[in-house]
């Protein structure tokens, strides 16, 4: 799993317990998962149809550097499903795991639509592809 995004712990993220806010951390998660997907599919009308349970393994206090780390793991017909896990930067330990994020990929009337991707698309690969399309 590659670890990308990086958020920085500010008080406006704390709960009334002085540690990270659960809900501001599922925000970002859903955020950089649909980004992942969007990526991966080509596509930016994808939407979130189910996150599994989620497990917060420790706390994440106010200065702390969290990563967010997704990937995929199967490809449907009109669907990707990723895992994530969130971690401390610095010490990289585990903050929280999510087991499975399934997205759908619409299509321009808003219905799931098929996307036809089969694997992992990894940027150095869209790069070649683009340069394709250009010479």
């Amino acid at each position: 799993m590659n670890f990308h995004t990086r958020k920085w712990v500010k008080p406006e993220d704390l709960n009334p317990n002085g540690t990270l806010f659960g809900g501001s951390l599922l925000r970002w998660i859903d955020e950089e998962a649909a980004i992942y997907a969007i990526v991966q599919l080509g596509n930016q009308r994808v939407v979130t149809k189910y996150i599994s349970e989620i497990n917060f393994v420790s706390a994440s206090r106010q200065g702390d550097i969290i990563e967010l780390g997704i990937t995929a793991t199967e490809f449907g017909r009109t669907s990707i499903t990723l895992t994530c896990e969130v971690r401390n930067k610095i010490t990289r330990k585990s903050i929280l795991t999510v087991e499975k994020m399934v997205f759908v990929n619409l299509g321009e009337d808003g219905l799931p639509a098929p996307h036809g991707r089969t694997e992992i698309k990894y940027v150095k690969d869209q790069f070649k592809d683009d340069e394709l399309v250009t010479k």
